[in-house]
């Protein structure tokens, strides 16, 4: 039943209106009956009637007014939010809706400005519920729309805060829910009680300078894919070189300077036939801005990229968002960051700009993806044995003994007991070659220039037993998919990141690092005198360190997997 009070005020404020007309309110216009008057807490309680509406539909976990009526997992917070407010309407007020709500609504319907969707938190629904509650709206419809916007604010500032999946999902090793934000309190105290909820909000977003050049990045994709035609490139079965006739050069030209690998100053000519000056320039600066080789030539894979459709760029950038939001929001120390699709580590200045960046390769080559997680580094060995893991011996080192005996002693390799005593650093006998197998005896690899670690390795004690390290083969960095690991990460020139590492160690500078490196100290450890956190991470798209866009492929088919996850119902 209609409270009869609250029906009279409807008549007194409908009279309002034809007086006053329409006023402003955040870039739309409202009808004045949304206008907030001043608020004093608890002046007008909620009729008996709009108390059980409220209870009946947090009590059920649904509201069918939302696009996502369910909202079990939410249910614990809506009730202790509305308990704080005595189970009385908390959006809606003297027959008004509050100001907070106002500025709430318009976060929920710009939400794509975040890389969120808005149909998620019923973007193109509120300014219809805001006209039906002007139509003298039931206590029921009070209550649907005051649930409905406070679930829905909780799953917006849960999205922006730590995501709108949870990383657990994928077994990553990230834990931004370990400490998860008290959303009840959170939008009682910051939200309803503020002058200026979205300031409140957007605090609680990534601190970080990649998650907000990334996001500052978004509109611009956005337009370009408003002004793009869409024309594909045309493929060829040989790679395009600097001075060949090429047939798709005016398509090259105008998305080449749509997206600013060519500047917009630069005058082209639409009938160019033969592949040269400011195309080519413009392939190089888009290759090299991809972490690519920048040869200029128009290869099978360049032209691929070319060819990727506007709208799923986009979609990278947003799922690289969304993983950014997984993440820890602050570290006890300026951390070190490996963003696996790039092929780059990344070691962070305590402002959050980057000291430094290193190459690395990465695992997925031999079956073995590198890991995503957060861990601490510990200490650092020099010179150290590659203790080979129990798969690679089965699958790799056994083999190649059963076919060559002297295997082990070509590649300066040892068989060693279970307590580190050396068996034979030489040739295997069938004897030894079956503890071999049965893992009662185990393989390494010595100390020196052909080990596989190279001359040092970073520890981050973790199940998969993954680190950081040198290579013996440092020839690999010049490829560009550099996935030629078991899983862990080789460093490019690793003694500058030791010595960033070890920087709060007295004494141990660059030098004594590349002395120690080069030394006749064996397998030596130096623990570090206050740990550093390792994030270990995976963003297909970034902005670099000059400001850039970058985009690289789906190494591990993540991306497909999240956006999957995206597209489920809403938890």
């Amino acid at each position: 039943m209609r409270n009869p009070g609250l029906r009279f005020q409807y008549v007194i404020v409908l009279a309002s209106i034809v007086l006053a007309g329409m006023v402003f309110a955040r870039g739309e216009f409202f009808p004045a009956f949304f206008v907030e008057r001043p608020f004093v807490a608890g002046a007008w309680p909620s009729s008996g009637s709009s108390v059980l509406a409220l209870h009946g539909i947090v009590d059920s976990a649904r509201d069918a007014d939302l696009r996502w009526p369910d909202f079990a997992a939410y249910k614990t917070e809506l009730a202790r939010f509305y308990e704080m407010n005595s189970y009385s309407l908390a959006w809606v007020q003297n027959g008004h809706v509050r100001p907070q709500a106002l500025a709430v609504i318009e976060l929920l319907k710009n939400s794509n400005a975040k890389g969120l969707e808005p149909e998620d938190y019923d973007g193109p629904q509120w300014q219809n519920r805001l006209a039906k509650l002007g139509n003298d709206g039931s206590e029921q419809d009070l209550a649907s729309f005051d649930v409905a916007l406070t679930v829905s604010a909780m799953r917006y500032i849960r999205a922006i805060h730590c995501g709108r999946v949870s990383p657990k999902e994928f077994n990553f090793q990230l834990d931004m829910e370990g400490s998860p934000l008290p959303l009840a309190e959170f939008i009682q105290t910051h939200v309803l009680n503020s002058s200026d909820p979205v300031a409140e909000i957007q605090r609680l977003e990534p601190p970080f300078l990649g998650y907000k050049k990334l996001l500052a990045l978004l509109p611009e994709y956005e337009e370009y894919a408003r002004k793009d035609d869409g024309e594909k490139l045309q493929t060829t079965a040989k790679t395009i070189v600097p001075g060949r006739p090429y047939a798709s050069l005016a398509r090259l030209g105008r998305f080449l300077q749509l997206i600013g690998d060519i500047p917009a100053s630069t005058q082209l000519d639409p009938n160019q036939k033969i592949y040269e000056g400011a195309l080519v320039e413009g392939v190089k600066h888009y290759q090299s801005r991809h972490g690519e080789n920048p040869t200029g030539k128009l290869d099978a894979r360049t032209i691929n990229e070319l060819n990727t459709p506007a709208p799923i760029r986009i979609r990278q950038i947003k799922l690289t968002l969304e993983r950014w939001r997984w993440l820890p929001h602050s570290f006890g120390a300026p951390p070190v960051v490996v963003n696996l699709p790039e092929y780059r580590l990344r070691a962070m200045n305590t402002d959050g700009t980057v000291a430094f960046y290193k190459n690395v390769i990465i695992g997925k080559a031999y079956g073995h993806k590198s890991p995503i997680f957060e861990k601490e580094i510990q200490y650092v060995v020099f010179r150290p044995y590659w203790d080979v893991t129990p798969s690679i011996q089965r699958n790799e080192i056994v083999p190649h003994i059963q076919k060559d005996p002297n295997y082990i002693a070509k590649h300066n390799f040892e068989v060693v007991t279970p307590q580190g005593e050396v068996v034979t650093d030489n040739q295997v006998t069938p004897e030894i070659l079956e503890g071999i197998k049965s893992l009662h005896l185990m393989v390494r690899q010595k100390p020196g220039d052909t080990n596989s670690l190279g001359l040092v390795k970073i520890i981050f004690p973790n199940p998969e037993n993954v680190y950081l390290h040198g290579t013996d083969a440092p020839e690999l960095f010049s490829a560009d998919v550099r996935d030629f690991s078991h899983g862990c990460i080789r460093v490019q020139k690793p003694a500058d990141l030791v010595a960033w590492v070890l920087r709060n160690n007295p004494g141990w500078d660059l030098e004594r690092v590349q002395a120690t490196m080069n030394g006749d100290k064996d397998n030596l450890q130096v623990n570090l005198a206050s740990r550093i956190p390792v994030l270990i991470v995976y963003g297909t798209a970034t902005v670099n360190e000059e400001n850039q866009i970058r985009f690289f492929d789906d190494i591990y088919g993540y991306d497909a997997e999240l956006e999957k996850a995206l597209a489920a119902d809403y938890q």
